[in-house]
């Protein structure tokens, strides 16, 4: 029985390693605060040793910055230098990490056994409406661009918006501007992502594109109905147009008692409970202290596991067919992550569910990253 349970875990672990993993989005260039992730950290979610461990060949690092920028200069200045960020961490690593702009070149890096890096803007308002910023950013290597984040800008309408301010908008959509950068988009070759757009604009920009997108970190409306999840007649739509949903792992886009619970804890029940708290103790620092402990073990009684992670890529799968998900993380992104995929080391866990649910290895192989890459060869120059 030992060496029959030893089998299998070998096999699913050679089966990730030989896979091409590619995860489309990770937040690790706006969280550093002066870290260096060359080596092992105890903080955070990702670091060069343990993508080696998780087995990650390709990563999109997302540039962000809200709707306040940084900088006084503005978001664009924001974008830059969280570019010129990446780009010295790949200068100190060359023997471990590459920056890919083109598809040969990430194919390249992966037979080297590099780490593939790509850079993944995230925010349309980071161009400041002009495209000569959007060129710029184009030359500094961004290959992908989410037309909005949770804010809209003045050429495309973000699902935040769409679902909780429709009524201060001033239009829904793509203008004719956000359909132009649509189109020039896919004539330069960087992938249009869809993730944190309104319906409307994620209708208008399938619309639009003459490329397969990307939804680089979003998952399913219909196991847990938030805004920034796709419902089901969108995911149709991706896969008409032969893109492919990355799927999010934060928690409260997982799982929607998660979220009520997160919701009312950050909200009203922070207030009830501190108050209460602060009576039992008349002491500010002990009235923190609990609070801590108590909202900690609240969040970890509805928090969703591994499984149901792989529950949101089964639900695509089984709708639409293997070849149209992905995965796209968000870690170093969000506060709160399923158990068992607390950081990049765990990449390999939806690998062995994924085969203990009867997937084939070529299916695997697919979600995994296959899928990814064979849109960005299809956008890629």
């Amino acid at each position: 029985m030992l060496i029959c349970c030893l089998g299998q875990t070998q096999s699913w672990q050679k089966i990730h390693h030989k896979a091409t993993v590619v995860d489309t989005h990770n937040d690790v260039l706006s969280s550093l605060d002066g870290r260096d992730i060359s080596h092992r950290l105890t903080t955070g979610h990702s670091d060069l040793v343990r993508w080696k461990e998780g087995g990650l060949n390709v990563q999109f690092f997302s540039v962000w910055t809200g709707p306040e920028s940084k900088h006084k200069e503005g978001p664009f200045k924001d974008a830059n230098v969280e570019i010129d960020s990446l780009e010295f961490i790949i200068l100190r690593n060359l023997p471990h990490m590459a920056l890919a702009t083109t598809y040969k070149q990430v194919k390249r890096g992966i037979r080297q056994n590099k780490l593939v890096a790509l850079i993944g803007v995230e925010g349309g308002h980071m161009i400041e409406g002009d495209m000569e910023k959007f060129n710029t950013l184009y030359r500094r290597g961004m290959r992908y661009m989410t037309l909005t984040w949770n804010n809209s800008t003045s050429w495309s309408t973000s699902a935040m918006d769409e679902t909780l301010h429709a009524d201060t908008l001033s239009h829904k959509g793509l203008t004719e501007f956000g359909r132009e950068i649509v189109r020039t988009m896919n004539r330069l070759g960087v992938i249009v992502d869809l993730s944190h757009t309104g319906e409307r604009t994620f209708y208008d920009a399938l619309a639009t594109t003459s490329k397969p997108v990307i939804l680089s970190h979003s998952s399913v409306w219909s196991i847990c109905p938030v805004f920034r999840n796709v419902k089901d007649d969108q995911i149709k739509a991706i896969a008409a147009n032969k893109g492919v949903i990355c799927i999010n792992f934060y928690s409260g886009f997982i799982d929607s008692f998660f979220a009520k619970r997160y919701e009312y804890l950050n909200g009203p029940g922070m207030r009830i409970v501190q108050d209460s708290l602060f009576t039992l103790s008349k002491d500010s620092a002990k009235m923190k202290a609990a609070w801590k402990t108590y909202y900690d073990q609240e969040l970890a009684k509805v928090n969703p596991t591994m499984n149901d992670v792989v529950n949101h890529i089964d639900h695509i799968a089984k709708l639409v067919g293997v070849d149209y998900v992905g995965i796209g993380s968000d870690f170093d992104g969000v506060d709160a992550l399923p158990a068992g995929l607390e950081d990049v080391t765990t990449y390999p866990k939806i690998t062995q569910e994924l085969l203990r649910r009867g997937y084939s290895k070529r299916s695997v192989k697919k979600i995994l990253g296959g899928n990814v890459m064979r849109v960005m060869k299809a956008n890629l120059r």
